[in-house]
């Protein structure tokens, strides 16, 4: 019995050290979290994300890392699948132990994660356009909310082409459904027909455009101005282009304006026939300014090749400053503290102003219009005068105009209703 005591203690003992020890080695980094898929249909535009928060992180660390600890990238690939991101967010904070996540595209892999990360009170930087309706206190939102692309994106081409027919073209899932849902609404209290809108979606990887495209040409030939709105994503793109090119759609027929379609989309097929074309973002490589030269030079440097830079890529890039300028502010990475710490964080963006991190969890950033190039790049023909505040709940929508999302005190809700004073959420 002695002996069966003193061998408990004994391991007991070790137990107790081992998980000293690993506490240690815990505390010696900070973990990041990099939950972008590496394969699968959307591999083509998250692959560079990863990338980029890696150039990020080496950048963090030879400047000293965050409170005395170098950052430790713990790198997964959920693999475009969408119930995967959730079990991959779980394993990265409790097997992991991440201090933060910088990922996801989609919005259904974001829906995806919301639960886990709000269960677990993770902490999640998502930083590609998305359909607004959400406020999440463990996600900071550092892509484009719909008043920060799709809206001012059909004012353009409204007041300035002339556009009186919508073709609102969109792969199948929540982002497409739910900003075509916001536009329709729109186009109808500007006085747009409902005939005079057309709405089309399409599976993931979507590969055979030759019907659809006939029926665009179909549409647009009543008479009226007409253009495509682009919620279309993925690599599904390269053949629609393709299939715009082969049936001679040109942007002076039927301007097509996408909003799921950068610089990296457009490496990968011949551009010369999309000439013309155009794309609503935050950002684009061909803006000129000592900021984005300097972190074109740093990404080519980081990936020694010619890579194109775009602006989920931008988007990170903000998202991770602010992030690590408010661990810096907080002296700690712990979720709530640094999520408060976020709120009014200041960083330059890369097209030369300042982005702001809102009470919402949204930024304040410019909105462009850009024209694609026979080079792949886009000449911006158009841009907001000044920085625009990230909506998180549409004002065309009934069930979304009268709720505010506000994280600060005494309100710290995601969708405060006005009318009523109740937060009708988390």
């Amino acid at each position: 019995m002695k002996l069966k005591t003193l061998a408990a203690g004994i391991a007991l003992s070790m137990g107790a050290s081992v998980m000293s020890f690993n506490a240690v080695a815990a505390d010696d980094t900070i973990k990041v979290g990099v939950l972008h898929s590496l394969s699968g249909t959307m591999a083509i535009s998250e692959t560079t994300l990863k990338d980029t928060v890696l150039m990020m992180i080496e950048e963090q660390n030879k400047k000293g890392g965050l409170l005395g600890k170098k950052l430790e990238p713990v790198v997964v690939d959920p693999a475009s699948n969408w119930p995967l991101f959730a079990e991959k967010t779980r394993e990265l904070i409790t097997k992991e132990g991440v201090d933060v996540i910088f990922g996801c595209w989609t919005s259904v892999s974001r829906k995806s994660v919301l639960p886990v990360i709000e269960e677990l009170n993770g902490l999640m930087f998502y930083p590609v356009q998305y359909e607004g309706e959400e406020s999440s206190k463990n996600v900071f939102y550092t892509g484009a909310a719909p008043n920060q692309q799709a809206v001012p994106a059909v004012d353009y081409l409204m007041n300035e082409l002339g556009v009186e027919r919508w073709v609102l073209a969109g792969t199948d899932y929540v982002y497409p459904r739910t900003t075509n849902k916001i536009l329709e609404a729109y186009l109808k209290s500007k006085g747009v027909a409902a005939e005079d809108i057309m709405v089309n979606y399409t599976p993931f990887g979507h590969s055979d455009w030759q019907s659809i495209v006939s029926d665009v040409k179909k549409f647009g030939s009543a008479g009226k101005k007409t253009a495509v709105v682009s919620t279309i994503n993925g690599d599904a793109n390269v053949p629609f282009y393709k299939e715009l090119g082969n049936q001679g759609v040109s942007s002076e027929d039927i301007p097509v304006v996408a909003f799921s379609v950068g610089e990296e989309e457009l490496s990968g097929i011949d551009t010369k026939p999309l000439v013309g074309h155009l794309a609503a973002w935050n950002y684009f490589q061909s803006v000129d300014n000592d900021a984005n030269e300097a972190f074109i030079e740093k990404w080519k440097a980081y990936t020694s090749e010619e890579r194109v830079t775009n602006d989920p890529m931008e988007a990170t890039y903000i998202g991770f400053n602010m992030w690590a300028n408010a661990v810096k502010q907080a002296g700690t990475t712990e979720v709530d503290a640094v999520e408060q710490a976020m709120i009014g964080q200041t960083t330059p963006n890369l097209t030369g102003g300042m982005a702001m991190m809102n009470k919402n969890h949204h930024l304040s950033k410019p909105v462009l219009i850009g024209e694609i190039q026979d080079d792949g790049q886009f000449e911006v023909v158009w841009e907001t005068e000044n920085i625009v505040m990230g909506d998180a709940w549409s004002d065309y929508l009934p069930g979304s105009k009268d709720l505010v999302a506000d994280w600060t005190a005494p309100i710290k809700c995601g969708n405060y209703n006005t009318k009523t004073k109740e937060c009708t959420g988390s």
